[in-house]
């Protein structure tokens, strides 16, 4: 049975099999957090393109850490009535070291679904 995009995606599954795995450890394993397999363990594929492929998905992390940052500022204004700076430097601070492998991880994901011009074989 074939998983759909999103479910592959949200799975960090291989793009072209949407079965293998992209990342060989666990996503809170610190030591290698965002290491990519080099291939797919299912159907052979080449998980890094070109040399220094992922260096453009800091962009897509990037991305995430902005939208972090507008919706934490936005949840304590809407919040909290009078917010201190110490509540906004707080907030983000603690999301963003919780959330950092996560976004880590997903920008890579992304980033190989998007130009890493694996097809899938459905």
């Amino acid at each position: 049975m074939s998983k759909s995009l999103g479910a592959a995606i949200l799975g960090c599954k291989c793009p072209k099999c949407r079965e293998g795995n992209l990342f060989s450890v666990g996503v809170f394993n610190y030591r290698k957090l965002s290491d990519i397999n080099k291939t797919c363990q299912i159907c052979g594929a080449n998980l890094n393109p070109e040399p220094d492929f992922y260096y453009g998905a800091m962009y897509i992390s990037y991305a995430f850490s902005v939208a972090l940052v507008i919706t934490a500022l936005t949840a304590i204004n809407v919040l909290v009535e009078e917010p201190e700076l110490w509540m906004y430097l707080t907030l983000v601070l603690v999301l963003n070291i919780i959330l950092l492998p996560l976004m880590l991880r997903y920008s890579k994901v992304l980033y190989l679904y998007g130009l890493g011009k694996l097809k899938y074989n459905g």
